[in-house]
């Protein structure tokens, strides 16, 4: 990660900005010769915070976590097999059978 001085970052803002959110890659922005704050792209913001949703969440994180066991475990089942218990034919869009299970619910 870059670091650069408060007094640089303010005189080159817009292109710190531009750089920013083309490359994805974050600057740091010292004060004082301390680090103070971390400019980061709008999408990476979005990620992290998403991110953090997840963690926060303990019945996802379980649920997460048991999934991971399944797999490790083999307690899988292939799509195909999935596509025919729920009728769907293989020709199917699958998006287009939720599109129509939704207008039958409404």
């Amino acid at each position: 990660m870059t670091t650069i001085s408060a007094s640089t970052a303010r005189a080159n803002l817009y292109d710190l900005i531009d750089q920013v959110a083309l490359s994805g890659k974050r600057v740091g922005i010292t004060k004082k010769g301390e680090s103070k704050v971390v400019l980061i792209s709008q999408d990476d913001l979005d990620s992290l915070e998403a991110t953090l949703d997840v963690m926060s969440d303990p019945e996802l994180m379980e649920a997460i976590r048991q999934g991971d066991e399944d797999i490790k475990a083999g307690r899988v089942r292939d799509w195909e097999d999935i596509k025919k218990e729920l009728g769907l034919d293989s020709k199917t869009d699958v998006s287009s059978q939720t599109k129509q299970s939704r207008r039958k619910r409404s």
